[in-house]
């Protein structure tokens, strides 16, 4: 990547052009093509897809959306003429409406009185719009909510609920966006300290993310895309976005810092840390692909959706970054670093003295900390026993919208089961005598046939249970096994309730098969890049921890209702079917990022020095800070789609900032560390015969050899000196090694019981020098040798550690 990179750094005004006229270009494209989002749930070879086969052939569907309006007096009837004489007027103004198909009402002969409740107190009207849901536009949804709402009256409540109504009590479009890039730039000002270094991750995930959406909108009318894929698509580009860039920038201001060239910082920046993001980019594209194992066809939108905005990140990470990196130059520093930079000079690069201390503590105490560790992550998962697949609707919304308030109305009128009637779809056989049974039947409040067309009756049956309650799921699984056969009909089960129950169950059944593919891949993946059969294991273990873990979570808020009324997410209700597909992949893909980049500095440090101790310590103490603080960042993009108004995508928020969380606070800086601590060298034990067969995979590229001195000619000088305390006193038996700058071990001796010690140098130039000493840690310098040897005295502390690159 060194030319690509040296180009796009070189030629930085050309790469910013392309972007900003490719991304107006897009958006000009989507605002113009629209949208048509379509969610296609009914699955395959279900019954309740052969129901809606039939009903499709029979009765085509070539109305648009069909909305409520329920209403509710407190005293006397909703047939009064005090409440008529306000209702009747609002709907004929209603139906009037450019757009709406058709308003029935309860006013209207014997069909209408059945959309009275048996009390009196409650009815409703069926809107028809002329086109579906997403098609509608908000401005005429406004104006029937506004004039049904402007019937109420003291003692006289009016509601509305369906999908187009959801709309438009939505929070503004982009808000959740706009509060996770918010937060996300208050953590990395933190980070950086430093405006124009904070901006420069923003501005890649904007331009990949709004890339990734304008490409979503168009692929809607090409393919099925589910109205969630744009939402799930931002939110995982904004936290792979801006993760990617902070890794990339991290990189840079740490060269620029060492004193290098701005330009060969970038190049070099792109050349490790730029590779690093192509991997991870191309594991979370993987494991998102992984979600097609399910066959799944809602899930297809999903996949392609996140995979594209994944990839423009990745790709505006890798291009449009060091072309920004250019206009920027040293003004990635802060001005304090720009100053220092200039007085003090280029500074040696250590670990900062809280990751330090951590890893040290980790490595004197690996059992407690592995075990608590397990305990905290065992608890959280303890929920996921009692997961229940389901699907979210209107009865899930905060209950101060008007769609809850509607669809809570209909359940007190006319019955639990009234939001969601199961479809009973006869296509030969005795009908009448199927209804009779049906009625018969326990759990259910009420069935009747609707006229037959093209030889197909469809039987309504309201169950006496709520949609989402396992009560319904058993009467249909009742109707299907045993009322339906012993009736000796042709019939089928459908409708909105009954797809929702087969797409979970289906879910439910092809998980094993995901799990164990994506776990799978990642096995294989990490087997290859580290050369190693016991740090994937031990990473796919860590993964299935922190799944479970992350559901167990989800299931305590969304299935449970814990802390639901702090979030205002409205009521408790099952998981949505599709969520553990999405978080899993999303989960291994993420997890794989945090996994490389711990485990790599781990790896460099056991290659050159076979010390699996230091390899963890040091490992730990470079990468602790980056990866919490890119955690952090992903906490807060996706804990802001709580403000998304959508029930699917807060719960995927929330389900995914807690894997996150999980994943990098305890697993990767305390669980993970503490039993690589307690497996000493074994983590890096490959059998011989798998070593010669397996592929090399190198996530960041091998320094390029130096040249050695002619054969007989010796070293070219020595670095000699002493290991000693602050107090002056000898340190023997530290362990002395002389590194390259990229890490490559160059010589390396034990220091005498005086301290004394003395490493060969191949030739003139810049190298670092590494001392281990026992209880006193370890220390790395930067050590310039000219043509003569040099004197150097090494200085060490108790509990140190310092940071080796």
């Amino acid at each position: 990547m060194t030319a690509w990179a040296r180009w796009c750094y070189r030629h930085r005004l050309v790469v910013l052009l392309l972007w900003v006229g490719a991304l107006v270009g897009l958006g000009f494209a989507a605002s113009t093509a629209g949208t048509d989002y379509a969610n296609v749930f009914s699955l395959p070879n279900t019954d309740s897809k052969r129901a809606y086969d039939l009903m499709e052939k029979a009765f085509p569907d070539s109305a648009g959306d069909t909305d409520t309006v329920v209403w509710k007096t407190d005293g006397g009837s909703v047939r009064d003429a005090s409440v008529k004489s306000r209702i009747q007027p609002a709907l004929e103004r209603i139906a009037k409406m450019k757009g709406v198909g058709e308003v029935a009402g309860p006013y209207g002969g014997d069909r209408g009185a059945a959309q009275i409740s048996r009390d009196g107190r409650i009815a409703y009207a069926r809107i028809t719009f002329t086109e579906q849901a997403n098609a509608v536009p908000k401005d005429l949804v406004q104006d029937v909510v506004d004039t049904a709402q402007a019937a109420e009256r003291g003692g006289l409540e009016v509601e509305l609920g369906g999908q187009a109504i959801q709309r438009v009590q939505e929070p503004p479009q982009g808000l959740a966006e706009s509060v996770g890039l918010l937060a996300a730039a208050v953590v990395l000002f933190l980070a950086f300290g430093s405006f124009l270094a904070m901006l420069l991750p923003i501005g890649i995930a904007i331009f990949g993310v709004g890339m990734g959406l304008f490409g979503v909108q168009l692929l809607s009318h090409t393919t099925d895309i589910p109205d969630l894929a744009p939402l799930l698509s931002s939110l995982i580009g904004l936290g792979v976005g801006i993760d990617y860039a902070l890794f990339i920038v991290t990189r840079h201001r740490r060269g620029i810092l060492r004193g290098v060239d701005p330009e060969e910082s970038a190049v070099t920046a792109l050349n490790t840390s730029g590779r690093a993001v192509l991997f991870a980019g191309g594991t979370v594209c993987i494991a998102l692909a992984g979600m097609l194992v399910t066959n799944l066809r809602f899930l297809d939108g999903v996949v392609i959706g996140t995979s594209l905005t994944v990839v423009l990140s990745v790709l505006a990470a890798t291009t449009l970054l060091p072309a920004l990196l250019g206009f920027l130059g040293p003004r990635v520093l802060s001005r304090r670093q720009r100053r220092r930079l200039a007085e003090q000079g280029p500074e040696r690069e250590r670990a900062s003295s809280l990751s330090a201390r951590w890893s040290a503590g980790v490595q004197k105490r690996p059992r407690r900390i592995a075990a608590l560790a397990l305990v905290v992550m065992a608890v959280l998962a303890l929920p996921v026993l009692s997961l229940r697949l389901g699907a979210t609707d209107q009865g899930n919304d905060d209950a101060s919208t008007t769609t809850r308030k509607a669809y809570d109305l209909l359940a007190e009128g006319f019955g639990p089961g009234f939001n969601g009637p199961l479809q009973v779809v006869v296509s030969s056989g005795d009908t009448a005598a199927l209804v009779k049974d049906i009625q018969a039947t326990k759990g259910v409040a009420q069935a009747g046939a609707v006229p037959a067309r093209g030889g197909v009756t469809v039987v309504q049956v309201v169950p006496t249970t709520s949609p989402q309650s396992k009560e319904t799921d058993d009467l249909i699984d009742h109707l299907r096994d045993e009322v339906i056969p012993q009736a000796k009909v042709q019939a089928h089960v459908g409708g909105v309730t009954a797809v929702s129950k087969d797409f979970a169950s289906v879910t439910g059944d092809r998980l094993p098969w995901f799990i164990a593919t994506i776990i799978g891949l990642g096995f294989l993946l990490l087997l290859v890049a580290f050369r190693s059969l016991v740090v994937p294991l031990t990473a796919a273990v860590m993964n299935l921890i922190a799944a479970a873990a992350s559901f167990g979570v989800l299931v305590a808020i969304f299935q449970w209702g814990w802390g639901l009324d702090l979030l205002g997410l409205g009521k408790e209700g099952p998981i949505n079917a599709f969520l553990p597909v999405i978080m899993l992949s999303l989960l291994f893909g993420l997890s794989m990022d945090y996994q490389v980049f711990l485990v790599s500095r781990m790896h460099e440090e056991w290659v050159h020095t076979k010390d699996n101790a230091r390899a963890v310590r040091v490992g730990l103490a470079e990468t602790s800070r980056v990866i919490n603080s890119a955690a952090l960042i992903m906490v807060c993009v996706f804990m802001a789609f709580v403000l998304s108004g959508d029930s699917g995508a807060a719960m995927a928020g929330v389900g995914l900032a807690a894997a996150v969380a999980l994943d990098a606070f305890i697993l990767r800086t305390a669980l993970v560390p503490a039993a690589m601590h307690l497996l000493g060298k074994s983590n890096w034990w490959l059998p011989p015969w798998l070593e010669r067969r397996l592929p090399h995979l190198a996530v960041e590229p091998q320094e390029e050899p130096e040249p050695a001195p002619d054969a007989g000619e010796g070293p070219a000088s020595v670095v000699h000196g002493y290991v000693r305390t602050a107090d002056g006193e000898p340190v023997g038996d530290a362990s002395v090694t002389l590194l390259t700058k990229g890490g490559r071990r160059l010589d390396g001796v034990t220091s005498l019981a005086d301290g004394s010690y003395i490493v060969s140098v191949p030739e003139p130039g810049a190298y670092l020098l590494a001392v281990t000493a026992g209880s006193y840690g370890s220390k790395a310098r930067q050590v310039v040798v000219g043509d003569g040897p040099l004197v150097y005295d090494v200085e060490v502390a108790e509990g140190e550690v310092d940071a080796v690159n």
